[in-house]
């Protein structure tokens, strides 16, 4: 039996339509040139932008004659200032992305994309390349002219020094991408001359075209189809979130400035409907209409707002970072007392407390001991009891190392086999095999504690030792 929708719930569906149709959603049939206006956002977003120079410049940076930072995937050691992490302790890169989602999804929460709009390498890039176009083609309208104009000498020669510009970033990026794996200086040594393997550069050309078509091409078109975080987005945010929201109490209805019109006189709201919210927009939507898709929250549409408020005499605001519960009236809920906070708050304390941990205790030197179970001790002819063990030394250190190996406990032990240092090279695990033997007279019970110890010294002098726990195992008494 088919149910008719109640009138109430009709009404609802009606008035979720209603606000969609107003929403901006570029398809491509269109080259959104947004307004650049100088202001407080503006230069807040290339603040944060400027923390992508850690991308390009870091590879250079050294430490102690080598690179800080180096990811060496065929050798598989992962240097970070001076601490060598191996696959053996990726458990932390488990803890790391677990803080960066947690991370973007308490920010989201809190204040709305602000990753979209101030650090994603995708809002950074378009910017940057859009910056280039804007200082050789004019200011939009100069835009949309020149590329609604015939092909001339002009228009070519600026056309293709844009698009070598963008290319030559693209090729940076790969390239710099590269580094971080590769080693720089390494890579310029080799990259240039045709030494460096088909991997490299094949993952410059497509840094370099990707990075070309998806900040130069694409632009808006990444952040309304490609990005799944545009898509899930929505169900982070809440009525407490603070995005960028017009004030339409405030601003509606909109009228243009009558000439000597007093306040008094004035039958419209504060929104003179000059549009220049819509033409500083990077992906071209009305923050008029609401919240939409296309909204990353860059804040640029506050800068455009504020100035013309400004020219007008009218308070700044109109636009503003504010949550739906201010704008409704309703009483805005301290951030300390959402549950949310506290819970994003103790998953990103109890990851950040295991990446610290992980690596605070991060030995250049890591010892396993194995004990033999078949058979578990042997009876030599002189009566002693003897336990065998398989030691795998991990060597974490940047240099090959000589492990001296010795054992320890609290009754008389020999221990056979370990003589000489142990050979081990870097980045590897050597195993050893090694015997203890007890006189059966000192044993006093089935199972004695053990301490097995692997000490090794740099080329410097520095001496590091690892040590680990186990046992030998003797006959009931």
């Amino acid at each position: 039996m088919n149910e008719t929708p109640s009138r109430s719930s009709g009404a609802a569906i009606d008035d979720l339509y209603a606000e969609a149709h107003h929403w901006e959603v570029n398809t491509g049939d269109e080259t959104i040139h947004a307004k650049r206006i100088p202001g407080k956002w503006r230069r807040i977003k290339w603040f944060a932008a400027s923390v992508w120079l850690i991308f390009f410049l870091g590879p250079y940076l050294r430490w102690n004659g080598h690179q800080a930072v180096l990811f060496d995937i065929p050798d598989r050691q992962y240097h970070l200032f001076g601490v060598t992490v191996l696959p053996q302790d990726f458990w932390m890169l488990s803890l790391l992305l677990l803080f960066f989602a947690i991370l973007l999804a308490v920010v989201t929460a809190l204040a709305g994309r602000v990753y979209c709009g101030y650090f994603c390498f995708q809002t950074v890039w378009t910017d940057v390349f859009t910056w280039i176009e804007e200082m050789l083609e004019g200011s939009p309208p100069q835009r949309r002219k020149l590329d609604k104009a015939a092909l001339d000498a002009r228009k070519l020669r600026i056309k293709l020094t844009k698009h070598a510009l963008w290319l030559l970033i693209g090729f940076l990026t790969g390239f710099s991408f590269v580094a971080w794996f590769y080693g720089a200086w390494p890579l310029w040594r080799d990259f240039f001359v045709g030494e460096a393997n088909l991997v490299v550069y094949a993952s410059v050309a497509l840094f370099t075209g990707g990075t070309y078509v998806l900040a130069g091409w694409l632009r808006e078109q990444v952040c309304f189809w490609l990005c799944p975080y545009a898509r899930i987005q929505g169900v982070m945010l809440d009525q407490s979130t603070i995005v960028p929201t017009y004030d339409v109490a405030r601003g509606e209805p909109r009228g243009r400035v009558k000439k000597d019109e007093t306040s008094e006189q004035r039958s419209t709201g504060d929104c003179v409907d000059c549009n220049q919210c819509v033409a500083v927009c990077p992906t071209g939507i009305d923050i008029r209409n609401g919240q939409q898709e296309g909204c990353i929250t860059c804040a640029l549409c506050l800068d455009a707002c504020d100035t013309v408020m400004d020219k007008v005499g009218r308070p700044r605001g109109l636009i503003r970072y504010a949550s739906l519960d201010e704008m409704e009236g309703k009483p805005v809920k301290p951030m300390l007392l959402r549950a949310r906070v506290w819970v994003y708050t103790a998953i990103l304390a109890l990851a950040l407390t295991g990446i610290l941990y992980g690596l605070s205790s991060l030995a250049a030197i890591e010892l396993k001991v194995l004990h033999e179970r078949a058979p578990l001790f042997v009876q030599l002819s002189d009566g002693s009891i003897q336990n065998k063990y398989t030691l795998k030394v991990l060597n974490k250190s940047e240099q090959d190392l000589r492990v001296e190996i010795s054992a320890d406990s609290a009754i008389p032990i020999s221990l056979v086999g370990a003589d000489e240092p142990l050979p081990t090279t870097r980045g590897e695990v050597t195993p050893m095999i090694v015997f203890v033997k007890v006189e059966r007279s000192d044993l006093d019970g089935e199972r004695v504690p053990l301490t097995f110890k692997a000490t090794a010294e740099f080329d410097d002098g520095t001496e590091i030792t690892a040590e680990r726990e186990s046992a030998f195992f003797g006959p009931a008494r």
